[in-house]
């Protein structure tokens, strides 16, 4: 079950990361609009306000200059569009949007000489504003500001007032942005973060539980491979014995039998080298030649199974019956076993024999 979840987790975590770059998509940045020019009465007019969205594949950064309008065609998608700027002065080109794309008009500006662009929307929108696209631009800095005052601009610099802009980076808009996407990839994260948590604690409890239970069962049968090697039969070789005058070799380190060595018969008859064979034994608790398991062999671990079960009795409740010379353990949590005799409870009590006769008689 574990593996099966390692890679779905895995997986679900992958999705969530694959959100992120998706969601840059849908991140804005609004711009903050600075304009100045004098008025007729001399006094300096200064106009401030967040208005303006960076395109879509805009340079997000700030750009100042004075404002130039295209002649003729105020949307300025003509090539040959003039501005009338020369470039000893940085200059913001305001263009209408509408009759092409916004990479032409930005691309005709960019390439008169402007800082930046800034494209004011079509009639009839107000003061709204879209999030432009123009993937045919390089390095180039756009934003849009709302028809209202994109037209009232305009109309200055046609007069011959002179307007200069100074745009700065405001602050990211979007989903990813708002409160209560906020909430909720402030709980997503806790909770995936708990979930793995949890995961990696549960899959760690399990390994060191079975770590610990699988060393508690080597040292159990570690201790039932002592005692059964205790049981085994060992001899020391006399010269001319069978084992030194033939060919036979222990198995286990691969040399002969010499006389005044100490070998260990198992319980199918095979010899081995009595220092070789206990470690063997220890471990493996099986004879290396015919895999014969000398603990079932000598009834080493049923032995041990009846000494657990006879070690621990099963706990009573004692009732006290009164009127009689006797006290009875009746064991009521013990479960119901399949034989007959071990389901009835014998109550020895004399006075309720004696009023059980008296009743029938």
């Amino acid at each position: 079950m574990g593996e099966k979840t390692q890679p779905s987790l895995l997986l679900i975590l992958l999705c969530m990361s694959g959100l992120v770059p998706r969601s840059a998509a849908f991140v804005f940045w609004t711009a903050l609009l600075e304009t100045r020019y004098y008025h007729s009465s001399n006094d300096t007019v200064v106009k401030l306000c967040e208005c303006g969205v960076y395109g879509r594949n805009s340079e997000v950064e700030k750009f100042s200059g004075y404002v130039a309008v295209p002649k003729g065609d105020p949307t300025g998608c003509n090539p040959d569009t003039s501005y009338g700027r020369n470039s000893s002065q940085e200059w913001i080109a305001l263009v209408k949007r509408g009759n092409c794309t916004f990479s032409e008009k930005i691309n005709t500006a960019m390439y008169q000489g402007a800082a930046g662009v800034v494209v004011y929307n079509v009639d009839g929108t107000g003061n709204g504003t879209t999030y432009m696209s123009h993937p045919d631009t390089d390095d180039a800095v756009a934003i849009m500001i709302g028809n209202i005052q994109g037209t009232e601009i305009a109309n200055l610099v046609k007069s011959g007032t002179v307007v200069y802009m100074d745009i700065k980076v405001g602050n990211p808009h979007g989903p990813w942005m708002d409160t209560y996407w906020l909430y909720f990839l402030s709980i997503a994260f806790f909770i995936v973060t708990a979930a793995s948590i949890a995961y990696f604690v549960f899959i760690s409890a399990n390994r060191l539980y079975s770590m610990n239970r699988h060393r508690r069962t080597e040292n159990r049968l570690k201790s039932e491979a002592k005692k059964a090697i205790g049981r085994l039969e060992v001899i020391t070789l006399k010269r001319g014995d069978e084992l030194t005058t033939s060919d036979a070799m222990c198995a286990v380190c691969i040399e002969s039998y010499k006389a005044g060595e100490v070998v260990t018969v198992l319980t199918c008859d095979h010899v081995f080298h009595k220092a070789c064979i206990e470690p063997w034994l220890l471990e493996r608790r099986t004879c290396p030649m015919c895999k014969c398991d000398i603990l079932k062999a000598l009834g080493v671990e049923e032995e041990v199974k009846v000494d657990m079960s006879t070690s621990s009795p099963p706990e009573v409740t004692v009732i006290t019956v009164t009127g009689g010379d006797s006290l009875y353990e009746v064991p009521l949590n013990e479960p119901m076993s399949h034989e007959p005799e071990q389901q009835q409870n014998l109550y020895d009590n004399i006075a309720f024999v004696e009023d059980s006769e008296t009743a029938r008689g």
